[in-house]
């Protein structure tokens, strides 16, 4: 099969992401449109929830709903009423700071770290929300809290702060992450590491934001091993999906000063001749 990269779906998202593969569909959020997004791309029928603020990510919940992060902190959303429910909100005070993007482990606890928007330098931090929903600082001083993924064992989880332009490692076991060091540099690309999602083969694949491009990456020595290229310059996140995880689906923004066709759709890519994991779900 031939790789294939096109626009599915009618929506455009001001800022696209937080995509994640759940039950036959995949759900996204627009973060400054202030919604929560769900594409089902065998009947095309594509749902909405407007969360009343900016969101940074959505995850599923294992008893049903979803759990959202945004501007005010962590919230269960129904999907059938779509009512929220506040859960907490770990920065009240910080006003140019939001939740930006997250995911959960596979022992059911969900990562969420804040960004700061002014950009000021390690005023952000990486946040645990455990299924009793307590939650704890996770990993900081962070700038830009974006990509989290964990291999399929549970032992190791990867992560990416932006500004840092690299994947860290780190080992997890009962919610902790251990032992950081740095895998794989970005430092090639004159773009930013935004979203990441991994593969069955255990490769990290890395949206890069400004550089309209998927990047596949070996964690175990660094090195580059393909790149698709997106026809929007704000890529943002990606997420495997579709029938046996074949899928590579990509969220994108609308670039501030450059006019694009495609800007801000969601787009899915086929033939990659790889195959996604599925994801984990929130376990409170």
């Amino acid at each position: 099969m031939s790789l294939t990269v096109e626009p599915v779906g009618t929506l455009r998202s001001k800022w696209g992401e937080g995509a994640i593969w759940w039950e036959g569909a995949l759900y996204y959020v627009d973060i400054e449109g202030h919604q929560v997004h769900r594409f089902d791309p065998v009947t095309g029928n594509e749902s909405s929830w407007n969360i009343g603020q900016r969101v940074g990510t959505v995850v599923p919940r294992e008893s049903g709903g979803l759990v959202v992060a945004g501007d005010h902190g962590l919230y269960f959303l129904d999907e059938e009423s779509g009512a929220l429910t506040a859960i907490t909100d770990p920065e009240p005070e910080k006003t140019d700071n939001r939740f930006n993007d997250g995911k959960c482990s596979p022992d059911g606890r969900f990562f969420a770290g804040t960004i700061s928007l002014v950009k000021k330098t390690g005023d952000a931090k990486l946040y645990r929300l455990d299924p009793d929903l307590t939650l704890h600082e996770a990993f900081g001083p962070v700038t830009n809290s974006n990509g989290i993924v964990w291999t399929a064992d549970g032992k190791t989880v990867f992560y990416i702060d932006t500004p840092r332009k690299e994947v860290l490692a780190f080992d997890y076991e009962d919610g902790h992450l251990r032992n950081m060091r740095s895998v794989v540099s970005t430092e090639h690309l004159d773009s930013s590491p935004d979203g990441m999602t991994i593969d069955a083969e255990g490769k990290l694949w890395v949206a890069f934001c400004h550089g309209g491009c998927i990047v596949r990456f070996d964690p175990d020595n660094g090195s580059e091993l393909q790149r698709v290229e997106i026809p929007a310059l704000e890529t943002t996140s990606c997420a495997f999906g579709g029938a046996n995880f074949e899928d590579l689906y990509v969220t994108t923004g609308i670039h501030k000063s450059v006019e694009e066709e495609h800007g801000g759709r969601l787009f899915v890519i086929r033939g990659l001749g790889v195959r996604g994991v599925e994801a984990n779900a929130f376990a409170g």
